[in-house]
């Protein structure tokens, strides 16, 4: 049951950028030819960890190969059909709380593995590597811990993401330090953050099957929307009634594809007709037609939105996907549009992206193919790096390398204030207020499994489990629905999944006593929290 698998394409944008670089004129070579990479392991996990440096030499040729600790590419030798067993290329990983370091060279495009407990099993065929695919029932990874990022180092610099586009397992941050010493970093999840996306999906209506626990209760996985539905775990169907809304609405009106953000009179503007929409340029000549997509054409940004590397259909396909993920086509009319605020919106939409967003310091992650579409997507990048790194950071509270308190105050970024639970009453139906902030266990709270809990263990919940705007949020006895569940973003949102909308101080009234409600998550200072 083995299959030969592609890169992600997550790594799509970085290929085009290396591909550019390498048949471009010449640049000159900047950074190490050696390029030290250091693995921390602040996980908190006892498992050994062991590592793989695994791609493709991007120069003319194209080599599939490995890269040893000290920076060596190796070639693949040839497979043969039925696949056989790749040599061990595996690295000796960090334990929790050390780090190891090792080399890459120059002009490799490719993946780092890390795998917790056991070893990764790779197989070679006469077109090169099966990777492991643990969403397929026959692969053999498929009870392994272990996740991955995905690399290009060429003259031009490195480009380093962590990636979700295929499943959402090991929480880690990706870093580069460059000439200046400065250090840039992303992918790093909020305290609970693992924890938080587990259970926001567990709750989401349709979505927990995605979730895939081994038999001794780890949670290894939680699989993208796509891989999910290929292993029969959710709808096929899912995204229709939505991408045929959305599809349909440019009937009547006209949509506009601005694609390149440093070339805005580059424009295209598209109408639907029947099944298919057309775009045509300022010119108003015929560039490019789509057919309406399947919902396992926008989970992989393929097929009817295959996107060609070049200057015209590919941007068109990939402002079409982005949007599709996000929910936004159909009712912002020029794309790529809106902002994170406007993203994931609907009823129906990509869950997955939306949580898992929801729940990075800094609110970018590579949740779908074309996540980097407004520059969404968990990167790092530098023109001369000197430096690079993976942080496998806490898999439970706590943020890297950092313990943090089990209980916090809730402040709101506008005025300073805290949530309280009036005069300590912690009657079922009390309604949460704001009031100056005292430390006292009345303003004392704890995020666990997705609710979050006052100092006698009752829930922060949404009255009668209502999705309208102005919805009371109170406290009551904690039962488990999907009411009670609420996460605080990397943004500052503190969102209730269910209804997808935020912790709003109602009326703006900046004084004390004023209550809680639920309100359309707009971005505003009276939305905007952070942990005290």
């Amino acid at each position: 049951m083995h299959r030969r698998t592609r890169w992600s394409s997550a790594i799509t944008a970085l290929a085009v950028a290396a591909s550019v670089a390498v048949s471009g004129p010449p640049a000159q070579a900047i950074g190490p030819d050696l390029l030290p990479l250091t693995i921390t392991n602040n996980s908190g996990r006892s498992e050994p960890v062991h590592l793989y440096v695994l791609g493709t030499d991007i120069r003319p040729g194209g080599r599939l190969g490995y890269v040893n600790q000290g920076g060596g590419f190796t070639p693949w030798s040839p497979g043969s059909n039925p696949p056989v067993p790749a040599p061990d290329v595996s690295i000796a990983g960090p334990a929790n709380g050390g780090s190891v370091t090792v080399r890459v060279p120059r002009f490799i495009s490719g993946r780092v593995y890390m795998s917790f407990g056991e070893k990764l099993k790779f197989f070679l065929t006469p077109d090169g590597l099966v990777q492991p695919a643990p969403w397929a029932a026959g692969d053999p990874n498929r009870n392994i811990l272990f996740d991955w990022s995905e690399f290009t180092y060429n003259d031009s610099g490195l480009w380093l993401n962590s990636s979700q586009v295929d499943q959402f397992a090991v929480p880690h941050a990706v870093t580069v330090t460059g000439a200046s010493g400065a250090t840039k970093k992303t992918g790093e999840l909020v305290s609970n953050g693992r924890e938080n996306v587990i259970n926001a999906l567990r709750n989401q209506p349709g979505w927990a099957n995605s979730i895939l626990t081994r038999s001794d209760g780890t949670v290894l996985r939680v699989l993208a929307p796509g891989k999910a539905a290929d292993a029969g775990l959710f709808s096929p169907t899912y995204l229709d009634p939505y991408i045929a809304q959305a599809w349909n609405a440019y009937t009547s009106k006209t949509l506009t594809v601005v694609p390149f953000t440093d070339q805005p009179n580059t424009r295209y503007f598209g109408r639907t007709s029947g099944n298919v929409m057309n775009f045509t340029n300022t010119a108003g000549q015929h560039v490019a037609s789509f057919t309406r997509p399947s919902t396992a054409n926008v989970w992989g940004c393929d097929g009817a939105l295959a996107a060609p590397n070049d200057q015209v259909v590919g941007p068109i396909a990939r402002t079409l996907c982005a949007a599709l993920h996000r929910s936004t086509l159909g009712t912002i009319d020029t794309q790529p549009g809106g902002g994170p605020a406007d993203f994931y919106r609907g009823a129906i939409t990509n869950h997955y992206s939306r949580v898992i967003h929801q729940n990075m310091v800094d609110g970018k992650a590579y949740g779908f193919a074309f996540d980097d579409v407004q520059a969404q997507e968990s990167l790092v990048h530098d023109g001369d790096p000197r430096a690079a790194g993976i942080v496998l950071t806490p898999f439970g509270a706590g943020g890297p390398g950092t313990p943090q308190p089990t209980t916090s105050s809730i402040v709101s970024d506008w005025h300073g204030k805290c949530v309280d639970v009036p005069n300590g009453n912690y009657a079922d139906g009390q309604r949460l207020i704001v009031r100056n902030c005292t430390g006292a266990a009345n303003q004392r709270f704890e995020f666990t499994g997705g609710t979050l809990r006052s100092q006698n263990n009752k829930c922060v919940d949404v009255a009668w489990g209502s999705t309208a705007n102005g919805a009371a949020v109170q406290l009551a006895t904690c039962s488990g629905n999907a009411a009670q569940q609420f996460v605080l973003s990397g943004a500052g949102d503190l969102v209730n999944p269910q209804a997808n909308k935020c912790v709003d101080i109602a009326d703006w009234n900046p004084n004390d006593d004023a209550v809680l409600q639920l309100w359309d998550c707009g971005g505003t200072a009276n939305q905007k929290w952070h942990r005290g």
